[in-house]
């Protein structure tokens, strides 16, 4: 039977972890996707950092779903040892405070203005995510792709080369339907789900309008949240649905929505869940 698990990124609300975690309880949000707090990204949060986050969060009843991390932003002709440390660092983070999910991406090609050359990079993005697959492994941590524009796994069809390239237990997707829309894939749970769906483990949620790209709340754009839903409680995905609403700033590195968008995005998806009959999710 399907269960879902709401989180969100804390970021989204506020700087402060303190007002993170206040609002997260006040919205019955009980994990928190982790990307920053206090203004640090979490990838160079400092050891003193981390024992006060696992503190608060211990503190307020909210453990971490994932590391929001930024492994794999970064151009696909850097150094791989670089992502590879970081990645090393971000192991230490998640044990510390309790996860084994970390959020990557599948790198920048050198020309970004357009992405007519894109599949030309998908062998090397995915032999460097086989490499991190590996490393992630040895730890027993799950790795979880994120489709997003501008890098070589934007569309459905890049997602699914790059993960049927790595196959690994490791290396799961997550669908986010708003990164879709904004670059220009329409119906994409009608068209896609049936291919991409063996290898989700975690669900992103954010919609977005075709043409103009412009993010909105789950349902209210064309990244068929609501059909996504019906899915995968029809598959029995028992995971997390992550709220990174971005409804005020929605940024190369991270967005913003602050308490009242957050307030709104949890109470669309509340609607949605409801719609389609999924039990209130906690």
């Amino acid at each position: 039977m399907a269960h879902f698990t709401l989180s969100a990124f804390g970021d989204e609300i506020a700087s402060d972890l303190e007002t993170q975690l206040e609002i997260l309880n006040e919205l019955r949000v009980t994990r928190l996707e982790l990307r920053a707090a206090w203004g640090t990204n979490v990838l160079h949060l400092s050891e003193e950092q981390v024992a006060q986050i696992r503190q608060l969060c211990h503190d307020a009843g909210i453990t971490l779903s994932c590391l929001g991390s930024p492994i794999g932003k970064s151009p696909i002709l850097d150094p791989l040892e670089n992502e590879l440390a970081h990645l090393r660092r971000l192991m230490e983070i998640g044990t510390a405070l309790g996860t084994r999910n970390i959020r990557i991406f599948s790198f920048y090609p050198p020309d970004i203005s357009t992405n007519a050359a894109y599949d030309t990079y998908v062998p090397e993005a995915a032999t460097r995510l086989e490499h991190l697959t590996a490393l992630a492994a040895q730890e027993d941590f799950l790795l979880l792709l994120e489709n997003e524009k501008d890098i070589v796994g934007d569309t459905p069809e890049r997602c699914l080369a790059l993960l049927r390239h790595v196959d690994s237990p490791h290396l799961r997707f997550i669908w986010d339907p708003a990164n879709f829309v904004q670059v220009g894939v329409a119906n994409q749970v009608e068209a896609y789900w049936d291919t991409l769906s063996p290898y989700i483990g975690y669900i992103h949620i954010k919609d977005a309008l075709l043409g103009s790209g412009q993010v909105k709340a789950a349902g209210e754009g064309d990244g068929q949240v609501k059909e996504l839903l019906i899915k995968l409680r029809a598959a029995d995905y028992r995971g997390i649905l992550a709220l990174e609403p971005h409804l005020t700033v929605a940024g190369h590195s991270g967005g913003f929505s602050g308490i009242e968008g957050m307030t709104y995005a949890v109470a669309t998806l509340r609607d949605l869940l409801r719609e389609v009959g999924q039990p209130d999710a906690v």
